[in-house]
């Protein structure tokens, strides 16, 4: 009886993870024990080149650092989670509750303070790889609002409304986060790009576009609310 081939693990076959972190010793740490346990590791110090990296490569998963030199990490994070399907573990000395929030927030899928331990986090980044591919859609609903995604056309009942590249895209994100309380700040990353950053103002006159075309009352508004000092709701 011929004995079953033996199961090789190729390089192909390795988890691919992204560390962008600019404390040395703990970035070659890292690196060390992560590759210990079989991932292929990939290592950036600075924001920007982060960015680049995790574009050429497309990792499985990305440990960010907040506080990067060149661009901070919840820019990175935004920019890299409005761009591909990627878990984010984000590490960081900021323990309160706000940053945890600003940076789950921003795309993360985890948020780890430091000190930590090593146990803690192979068992993070074990269960964010286990996470299952955001689900695509080419249709978002909302009651009687509907966005056709793919042909870019936006329906109240049967009427097709008259929006604008970027009123479609900013109506698309609260329908996507429904019931979620989104930034400003977090809207200008997603729909405008992180350099907006700062331009509040682009929003609150975009919010107000959208309202005249989908709200019944658009000076009292039901589907899109405010959230004094903070941002905007999708309600339905």
């Amino acid at each position: 009886m011929q004995e079953p081939a033996e199961m090789t693990i190729t390089q192909d076959d390795k988890k691919s993870i992204l560390i962008i972190e600019d404390d040395e010793t703990l970035r070659q740490t890292l690196a060390y024990n992560l590759e210990s346990e079989g991932y292929n590791v990939s290592t950036a110090e600075e924001g920007p080149s982060g960015v680049d990296l995790a574009r050429d490569k497309t990792p499985d998963l990305i440990i960010l650092d907040l506080m990067l030199p060149g661009l901070d990490g919840l820019s990175v994070c935004r920019i890299l989670s409005r761009e591909m399907d990627v878990p984010i573990i984000i590490l960081t000395a900021r323990s309160g509750e706000v940053d945890k929030i600003v940076g789950l927030d921003s795309g993360a899928d985890d948020y780890i303070t430091k000190p930590f331990s090593l146990g803690e986090l192979l068992a993070r980044v074990r269960a964010a790889l286990r996470r299952q591919p955001k689900a695509v859609t080419d249709r978002l609903e909302a009651n009687d609002l509907s966005l056709d995604l793919i042909g870019r056309k936006a329906y109240k009942g049967s009427n097709l409304l008259n929006l604008s590249y970027k009123e479609f895209d900013l109506l698309a994100e609260l329908m996507r986060n429904k019931g979620m309380v989104l930034s400003r700040d977090l809207l200008l990353t997603k729909v405008w790009g992180y350099e907006a950053v700062g331009e509040s103002r682009t929003v609150d006159v975009h919010v107000r576009w959208l309202r005249e075309k989908i709200e019944e009352n658009p000076s009292k508004p039901k589907r899109i609310t405010t959230i004094q000092r903070i941002g905007y709701r999708f309600e339905g």
